[in-house]
């Protein structure tokens, strides 16, 4: 080689060992900066969401969540690529998708209901949970027992129940057992009810084709009518503060509601010009509102009104319901309806809304009793 080469090898050596140096330097950026994308080094939170707009063609911010469609959706208008580190990137939870059309949901109201139930050719005493959970059937006797209500302390139950040819008051406990008889030689016995207080039972008694409305003892001692006065009544009910009876009567024509004090005085008609009136009905637990069913065989609906026979409203449309009975904290009503083809028992709001199903077994349930 000459001696005018070596000026031009030396700078093609400078070159190489420079090109070799800045690519190594490159390589330790590159490796340096990989490690503070991961996380690694940087701050918790670092990547913002200004990243996210430069990975992507869309901004998240920008992207339609499922809550705001009201529809799931597989695509986001993300790009099928996805990043190696996912691990701060903000996620939006799909809706689930649902297999089956779940049952009306309510908040539940609380206590038992007692109610008859027909099972095996006989109608029977049967109790559940408010919200229809544990249903039970308590009497297994081969004789027609029904007209069941709880004691105020919830522990017993009280029926009428036709075991010696003609319908007696019978009392027992919550599971069934210490089955008592109340009552004897008075005549056929219906509907009995203790009052709140738990002194005393309230009760139909027929004698002769004629009913009338009895009192006796918590025992089944001292058995007598409320009144003496002329004109039949059936299906009484106490009032909250056990001085007062409400009654179906149809002493003056057709059948409507009455109340009377316990010792026979201040009878007084409820509703007026009403068709069509049943026999059960039931208090408020503040006392100022009975509810009741009334209209053609076949088409009843459940009624609401005050004491004082004022501010009837009607809470069901259509169905054939009966049979109320509020719950003890006056925000639900239970009762029986044909709407689905055969006798169920059903809840409602005090309003009429939220009706909801209880029973559904095929059989006839009804006559249902709200208890504690």
């Amino acid at each position: 080689m000459e001696s005018g080469d070596k000026p031009q090898q030396l700078r093609l050596y400078l070159i190489i060992l420079l090109g070799g140096g800045g690519f190594i330097l490159l390589c330790l950026v590159c490796l340096i900066g990989g490690i503070l994308w991961k996380g690694n080094i940087l701050p918790s939170g670092a990547l913002t969401r200004t990243a996210l707009v430069q990975l992507f063609e869309t901004p998240v911010s920008l992207l339609p969540s499922p809550s705001d469609t009201g529809i799931t959706t597989q695509e986001t208008g993300l790009p099928s690529q996805i990043p190696r580190s996912t691990q701060e990137l903000p996620t939006a939870t799909p809706s689930p998708t649902l297999l089956f059309t779940p049952p009306i949901f309510f908040d539940p109201p609380k206590g038992i209901i007692v109610y008859t139930c027909f099972v095996e050719e006989y109608d029977q005493i049967c109790i559940m949970n408010a919200d229809g959970a544990k249903q039970i059937k308590l009497t297994g006797d081969d004789a027609t027992s029904f007209y069941p209500s709880f004691s105020p302390d919830g522990q017993s139950i009280i029926y009428a129940s036709k075991r010696d040819g003609r319908f007696q008051i019978y009392s027992m406990d919550l599971n069934g057992g210490n089955l008592e008889r109340l009552t004897d030689g008075i005549g056929s016995l219906y509907a009995p009810e203790i009052s709140p207080n738990g002194n005393r039972i309230v009760f139909t008694a027929e004698s002769g084709g004629e009913q009338s409305i009895w009192v006796m003892r918590r025992d089944g001692a001292n058995p007598r009518p409320v009144s003496r006065q002329e004109g039949m009544g059936w299906d009484p009910t106490w009032s909250p503060d056990s001085d007062r009876i409400a009654f179906a009567s149809d002493r003056e024509g057709s059948v409507q509601l009455y109340t009377i004090n316990t010792n026979g005085t201040n009878l007084r008609r409820i509703t007026r010009g009403v068709s069509g009136i049943g026999g059960r009905s039931s208090w408020s637990p503040d006392g100022e509102s009975l509810v009741f069913y009334a209209g053609n065989q076949g088409d009843r609906d459940i009624y609401l009104i005050d004491v004082n026979g004022k501010n009837l409203r009607q809470l069901t449309d259509g169905g054939d319901n009966l049979g109320p009975s509020y719950s003890p904290d006056g925000q639900w009503i239970t009762f029986t309806s044909f709407r689905d083809g055969n006798n169920e028992i059903y809840v409602m709001r005090e309003d009429g809304t939220q009706v909801t199903r209880l029973t559904g077994r095929g059989e006839a349930d009804y006559q249902p009793r709200w208890g504690p």
